[in-house]
């Protein structure tokens, strides 16, 4: 359902985003230098990535571009560190602008190229340009994505990346930042790259906002870069506000496209991603955006992709998982019971970076701790493109940025500029489609990861979600969110274990018993919220002041007002004569806390009024000091706010004087006194068989939430089996056309024998072959 990313918290931790490349990230700075105060440059700042075929491509790249466009262009390439570069010699021949190697502690200017030097990491801060000694001056470097990702942080919406002809997969993840801070990106054609590698490897991710030929990029760039999402007066709108106007009407249109409901999404969110599309499209009235998806599903569906955020990566905060490791994961596998699985749901998965890096941390410290324990791992997502990239289990070569070569040699196999999860590892995750604001959750679980998902969504949303959260879990279960988000409000479901790093230990020692899997909606407010208890609509001094005003009329008996689950909302008068607190769990259940003698015909007149709709009044006994007491019951149906409830009373009766009687009297008596212990036999025994039905009630209501839960597995399950038997359909394919390949091979080869022994036989002349 969802989106899927975490927003960094500014251009103070540039340094903390741009390291991704974590392994990749150099030494120390070239120069010693301090963070600058300055505020970033309100100007465009253009990434271009290229590697091989890049020159051809660069050259006609700033040969379009106008060289009076107010823009800074940074161009990253693949550059031998031991020749020296001639980039900028090349290009200033092709361009009127400013054409120079980046300095260490540059500031970005308009109408300037600058060209990353060899031996050199180059990212932005506080539009500064920084230089950086990469530790391995030769390997893998992947020097786009480390600069792309600053520039993500640094610029956001002024951030614009373009990924030109090369090989590999650099620049792959930059553009995932780009696009999840508010920039564009652009792509070069495939068709027209000297070398589609980086091209279509960045396409794959989705992230891509134009796929051009290099002539058409200079104008699309410039028509983005006037838009006023870009160009921003101190006095004009805050960004996204140009969107409000034809907000409601835009999320209607969407729900045509998609299944989830954008109405949960905070609305900041969902401004600041319609302008940037509305920017994309250079459109600058909601107006005509409104109309244009109406016209195009494409552009309603590429919305719909880009309010889903669908960012991720390995081990996203490496040191957050360092600690889950070493305080919640040893403990899961040192406690693991003999023959039960760890059982881990991710929702909101996206491409299943964050899926597989749990489950690398579960697997080895299985085998540290040499311990027999089988893994689960449920990973779900709204998003089917995102699902399909984490069922292949195929990532670009930038994620060594990320995984340590260790992890990647146990756990990936690699292929041509890429890596493949080896079985072993994608055995033990199951990816499943799921809107998790209204399908059912995944049950019995140790571990919560859900990192990238609350920022994004409305405190309703966020409120159900917790209580999802609470039943799906374990006692002692953990919940763990991202940097951004927090469950400190929730203090009845969940205890925090580090605040730091946002984990958090489940509370209770029952499954949250009011948890509704339905999602209704709210005609006032057009907001997917959960049903509501009927007790949440006639709590506090409402129901207290209704209950005194109906017991004043009835002259003020001992009253309760129940609802039509039974449950104690409120006591009036001495109705502790009839009720008491049950020994056990805590119940509100009304028939639970009766006294000894009421309970049966308390519970039968309860239900009779609730049936016939009218007050029902009936006759019983109370036990009360080893004595029993007739009393009146009555019940007082209402209706409040559209919700049935019930206030019940009760009063002792009048007893008579006894007389003395005749003989026959006291035979009727003896008569009597044996019917009425004959009764209170049958009452007992009627209240055990009502005790043992409601009993079995509830646990059939306990076994249909896990078997709801249950079905939401094998639906899951059998969407891998049916994965599978795809992918096993499409290399039956492949094998059948290798093998009739290789057929007509054989028969080639057998003609062309038959034809040289014809020959020789044919000819008479002694041959002599030599090598």
């Amino acid at each position: 359902m969802a989106p899927k990313s975490e927003k960094p918290s500014g251009t103070s931790d540039v340094k903390a985003t741009a390291q991704s490349p974590r392994k990749a990230v150099g030494k120390k700075p070239t120069t010693k230098s301090s963070k600058s105060s300055a505020p970033p440059v309100l100007i465009p700042v253009i990434g271009l990535g290229a590697s091989a075929g890049g020159l051809q491509a660069l050259t006609d790249f700033f040969e379009a571009m106008p060289s009076k466009s107010g823009m800074a262009f940074v161009i990253i390439h693949h550059v031998d560190p031991d020749h020296k570069s001639l980039m900028a010699d090349l290009l200033s021949k092709h361009s009127d602008m400013t054409v120079e190697l980046a300095v260490d502690q540059t500031p970005v200017k308009p109408d300037h190229v600058y060209i990353i030097p060899p031996k050199e990491f180059l990212w932005i801060e506080n539009g500064i340009l920084r230089l950086m000694e990469p530790t391995q001056p030769r390997g893998m470097r992947l020097p786009i994505d480390f600069f792309l990702r600053s520039l993500a942080a640094d610029q956001q919406q002024n951030a614009v990346a373009v990924i030109l002809s090369g090989t590999g997969s650099d620049g792959t993840a930059g553009i995932r930042s780009i696009k999840e801070n508010g920039g564009m990106v652009l792509v070069q054609d495939p068709k027209e790259a000297s070398h589609d590698g980086m091209p279509r490897s960045a396409i794959a991710t989705g992230s891509v906002d134009h796929i051009l030929p290099i002539a058409k990029m200079p104008a699309v760039i410039s028509n983005y870069t006037e838009h006023p999402y870009i160009k921003r007066e101190p006095t004009s709108k805050v960004l996204g506000e140009n969107a409000r106007d034809a907000l409601s009407d835009i999320i209607t249109v969407l729900k045509a496209h998609t299944p989830i409901d954008f109405q949960c999404y905070k609305e900041g969110t969902l401004l600041r991603r319609i302008e940037r599309r509305m920017a994309l499209r250079h459109l600058e009235n909601s107006a005509d955006y409104l109309a244009l998806i109406k016209d195009s599903p494409e552009e309603a569906e590429k919305l719909c992709a880009d309010l889903l955020i669908c960012v991720t990566s390995f081990f996203r905060d490496p040191e957050a998982f360092d600690y889950l490791a070493e305080h919640v994961i040893r403990d899961l596998v040192l406690h693991c019971a003999p023959g039960k699985p760890i059982r881990i749901w991710i929702p909101a998965c996206a491409t299943g970076e964050e899926a597989y890096s749990l489950a690398m941390l579960i697997i080895e410290k299985i085998e540290a701790l040499r311990k027999d324990v089988k893994l689960q791992v449920f990973a779900s997502d709204v998003d089917e493109h995102a699902l399909s990239i984490a069922r292949a289990g195929v990532y670009p070569d930038a994620i060594s940025a990320d995984v340590s070569p260790e992890r990647l040699s146990r756990f990936f196999d690699k292929e041509d500029h890429s890596y493949r999860v080896k079985p072993e590892l994608r055995d033990t995750v199951v990816f499943a489609h799921q809107n998790i604001l209204a399908d059912a959750p995944f049950s019995k679980l140790d571990l919560i990861s859900c990192r990238n998902l609350l920022i994004y969504l409305n405190a309703e949303a966020q409120e159900r979600i917790i209580q999802m959260f609470h039943f799906a879990l374990n006692d002692n279960g953990y919940l763990f969110l991202g940097s951004s988000e927090t469950a400190n409000n929730y203090e009845a479901f969940f205890q925090a274990e580090s605040k730091k790093y946002r984990l958090y230990k489940r509370l209770g020692t029952a499954r949250h018993g009011h948890f509704d899997f339905p999602v209704t909606r709210n005609l006032m407010f057009g907001l997917s919220t959960p049903a509501k208890r009927d007790a949440d609509a006639t709590r506090g001094l409402r129901l207290a002041e209704l209950s005194q005003k109906l017991l004043v009329d009835r002259y003020a008996p001992a009253a309760v007002l129940i609802n039509a689950r039974m449950e104690t909302l409120f006591v009036q008068g001495p109705a502790d004569q009839y009720l008491k607190v049950p020994t056990g769990e805590a119940s509100q259940d009304l028939l639970a806390m009766a006294r000894d003698g009421l309970r049966v015909k308390l519970g039968s007149t309860i239900r009779a009024a609730f049936k016939l709709d009218k007050e029902v009044t009936a006759s019983g006994t109370v036990t009360r000091a080893g004595r029993n007491i007739p009393v009146l019951i009555a019940a007082h149906p209402m209706v409040v706010d559209g919700i049935k409830l019930l206030l019940v009373t009760f009063a002792d009766k009048p007893v008579k004087k006894a007389s003395n009687k005749s003989d026959e009297a006291s035979k009727e008596n003896a008569l009597q006194t044996q019917l009425e212990q004959e009764l209170a036999t049958t009452r007992l025994e009627l209240q055990n068989t009502i005790r043992e039905y409601e009993h079995s009630t509830e646990e059939l209501k306990a076994s249909n939430e896990e078997a709801m839960s249950m079905n939401e597995e094998f639906q899951s399950t059998n969407e891998e089996l049916e994965t599978s038997k795809e992918e096993l359909q499409s290399l039956n394919e492949e094998l059948t056309t290798l093998n009739t390949q290789l057929q007509q091979k054989v028969e080639d080869e057998r003609r062309l024998t038959d034809d040289l022994n014809n020959l020789l036989s044919s000819s008479g002349i002694a041959t002599l072959f030599l090598d």
